[in-house]
């Protein structure tokens, strides 16, 4: 059956080679030119073979400039691995000046040395969060050591708050 399927086309041309694709029910019939592929869909469209109707398509031909993929276009390369030298027309950007919180500086301003001040509540399960401002700095009560150093002030750990274990259900 394939046979005669294929001499209805070797008709037309002697060159035609054929593609079947059993799973699609379908084959591609190439043509070495143009005109016998016209000729060809002309006289057997829709025609009848085998107890089937045929029905015959152009494909669209793909014109390949190159056989070989074009790299992307430089527009933003440089972001994804940097060359050895920017982009031509590349200027670096200012930094910009760092900003002030200036609410912040008279909050603390506002704060005596010696003072605390509570940022957090805290609740049974956490902890509150105290700021403590440190004492002046210039005053020459503490203790300085043998190299004219001052001696380090002990840091108490803070305490773990109590946790008791409970399941609600």
């Amino acid at each position: 059956m394939q046979d005669q399927f294929e001499t209805l086309f070797h008709q037309f041309d002697v060159g035609v080679y054929f593609q079947f694709f059993k799973s699609f029910r379908r084959v591609r019939i190439n043509f070495t030119n143009a005109v016998a592929a016209v000729q060809a869909r002309v006289k057997l469209h829709k025609s009848d073979f085998n107890g089937k109707e045929m029905r015959l398509y152009f494909a669209q031909s793909v014109q390949i400039g190159s056989p070989r993929l074009e790299p992307p276009k430089p527009e933003k390369q440089f972001l994804i691995s940097p060359p050895a030298s920017p982009p031509v027309g590349w200027e670096q950007a200012p930094d910009a000046m760092p900003s002030v919180n200036y609410d912040l500086l008279c909050a603390v301003s506002k704060l005596g040395p010696g003072e605390q001040y509570e940022l957090h509540t805290g609740t049974t399960t956490t902890p509150s969060v105290i700021v403590h401002v440190c004492e002046d700095d210039s005053s020459g009560d503490e203790e300085e050591t043998e190299g004219g150093t001052r001696a380090r002030p002990k840091i108490i750990q803070t305490r773990r708050p109590d946790y008791t274990h409970s399941v609600n259900k």
